[in-house]
């Protein structure tokens, strides 16, 4: 990186974080380090909220998964605005009148202290692991790119987030989320009109989106279904819209990530414009983002990709005994390439011309070349496999973060950059932030000491924000990296949250179970959860439906069995 980079980089996160610091000083008790004094717009937590979710994971990985799959990874957002409405609608209003600091709080008023418990494990272990991830996906994509170690990279990030996060709890998280998700919207979309006029002066922006459908990466919606393998197809319609739905219920309704940014919302209404804010935007921002990365995939089509993205990884074959093989390779994947790029030269001509047989007669040479050059990418895989033991062998992280650092202009990169840590900051610290509350509310004041004055909480407040901090840092250190880091997180969230949700759906709706019938149906449906996840084909959004509906049937079954009176509550 050039010093102007720097520059942008550093002064950019510094900004935030000195802001964040400075806005929010002077917490004096648990209900403002908690709750932010209840004094959040609506325009605030609909922000917020959207930059929890939008983690480092989001813009490193979803252009890449454009970029090898197109758009259909959009439907995993469908079940979301509905999502918003029946949260809006059944449960701020709940947790307004309890006046809860945590989801789970609500638990114990409704069943018992052991199903609370179990809820807020549940969330602490899935979200535990998640804050390891945000931090651990950008640190070990960006170490390599930058020339710092995976240990350093993580320890800055980690670092910094700590650092505001301690100081102003969920007022600090939600304030620099503001200026987290203008740089982050801002550098994505000035990264996506300079791919666009990077394309030759011979494609037009149609063009562009033409060629990208003809090679099957606008493929944004996905109906079809077949009992027999829709099951484990990730991305449809069907799957968006009903696992999707149970997933951001679970999310946005019983996560205390999520829940945190809501309730210190002035009002219940501005509380529900916020989440309705963000049901409106989330899908066109998702859009957005994918994209971007199809329009690097058209871009890739007229000028020379690499055969493997990682760079660093490549580098290594070439001081082993498989170097020739590599470059053998190389000169294969660029001699495919130069034929490709004459069809697709061609397909464009062919759709100006409207000339359908033209169209398809080099839609099917396009195809072909890119099929074949797909086989030698496999094989560069496999070769690195071999020749570095233990490396990473999938490059579709590696994508967008590749034609940064090699095509965008000085001063770019470095904004990018902080597009990318800025995201891990601003989950990261909503992360921190839920995990203390949690663990401070329904284990540490509930279980733990009851009788500890305000100011014992506020501190025990900051010191597991920093414990959290610091258990995220050492496990973004020592994890391995996964295989898609966007489906790690949703995979990891997904056999979780059905378990949650069907508590809090039994809780809201189902007056007749209790808790002795919805604490085993919980452990239960988590154990059927984890059965699928390691023994079948079941795509993991699937999860969702699965692990809320087993906990709403056994406690109806157990209830049955048990016969437990009804509390009064």
């Amino acid at each position: 990186m050039r010093p102007l980079d720097w520059i942008v980089l550093i002064g950019t996160l510094g900004f935030i974080v000195i802001y964040g610091v400075w806005k929010t000083r002077g917490s004096k008790d648990i209900e403002g380090y908690l709750k932010g004094d209840n004094s959040m717009k609506w325009w605030t937590i609909g922000l917020s909220i959207m930059a929890t979710q939008a983690s480092a994971i989001t813009f490193l990985s979803t252009p890449g998964q454009a970029f090898e799959d197109g758009m259909r990874f959009v439907q995993f957002y469908f079940g979301l605005p509905i999502a918003m409405v029946i949260i809006s609608v059944t449960i701020i209003p709940i947790f307004y009148r309890l006046k809860v600091y945590t989801a789970y709080e609500f638990l114990e008023n409704r069943f018992d202290l052991k199903t609370r418990s179990l809820a807020a494990c549940l969330f602490l272990i899935q979200r535990g692991l998640a804050a390891g991830i945000t931090i651990y996906a950008p640190a070990i994509i960006l170490s390599s790119i930058i020339g710092w170690s995976l240990t350093a990279t993580n320890l800055f990030i980690g670092i910094l987030v700590i650092i505001y996060t301690m100081s102003g709890g969920t007022k600090a998280v939600s304030v620099t989320q503001k200026q987290q998700m203008a740089v982050m919207m801002g550098g994505m979309i000035i990264a996506g009109i300079m791919v666009i006029s990077y394309l030759p002066d011979s494609v037009s922006f149609g063009d562009a989106v033409a060629v990208a459908g003809k090679m099957g990466k606008m493929n944004v919606v996905d109906f079809s279904w077949d009992w027999e393998t829709s099951w484990d197809d990730r991305y449809n319609f069907w799957s968006g819209i009903t696992g999707g739905l149970f997933l951001a219920l679970s999310y946005f309704g019983t996560d205390q990530s999520q829940v945190a940014r809501y309730l210190g919302g002035k009002s219940i209404g501005e509380s529900r414009l916020g989440l309705l804010f963000n049901g409106l935007l989330k899908i066109p921002m998702q859009f957005l983002i994918l994209f971007i990365g199809v329009m690097v995939f058209v871009f890739y089509q007229f000028n020379q990709p690499p055969v493997f993205f990682n760079d660093v990884a490549k580098g290594k074959v070439y001081a082993t005994e498989y170097a020739d093989e590599m470059r053998g390779l190389e000169a294969d994947y660029t001699a495919i390439f130069e034929q490709k790029q004459e069809a697709v030269h061609g397909l464009v001509a062919a759709l100006k011309a409207e000339d359908e047989a033209a169209i398809a007669a080099a839609e099917t040479q396009v195809n072909g070349f890119t099929a074949t050059g797909k086989e030698v990418r496999e094989q560069a895989k496999k070769v690195i496999e071999k020749a570095v033991p233990g490396s990473e062998a999938k490059d579709t992280d590696y994508v967008f973060i590749s034609f940064i650092m090699k095509y965008l202009p000085v001063g770019l990169v470095g904004l990018l950059l902080a597009v990318i840590f800025s995201a891990a900051m601003s989950s990261t610290a909503s992360e921190l932030n839920a995990l203390a509350s949690t663990t401070v509310i329904d284990i540490y004041r509930r279980s733990v000491k009851q009788d500890g004055s305000p100011r014992h909480y506020l501190n025990a407040s900051k010191l597991f924000t920093m414990l959290w901090g610091l258990i995220a840092i050492l496990f973004a250190t020592y994890a391995t990296l996964l295989d898609n880091l966007i489906e790690a997180v949703n995979i990891i969230g997904s056999i979780f949250y059905g378990t949650i949700l069907g508590i809090f759906l039994v809780a809201f709706y189902f007056k007749r179970i209790q808790g002795n019938a919805v604490f085993f149906a919980a452990l239960l449906a988590e154990a059927v959860v984890l059965y699928c996840h390691y023994y079948t084909d079941i795509a993991f959004l699937w999860f969702n439906v699965i692990g809320c509906g087993c906990v709403i049937l056994f406690g109806f079954i157990l209830q049955a069995v048990i016969g437990e009176k009804k509390r009064v509550v």
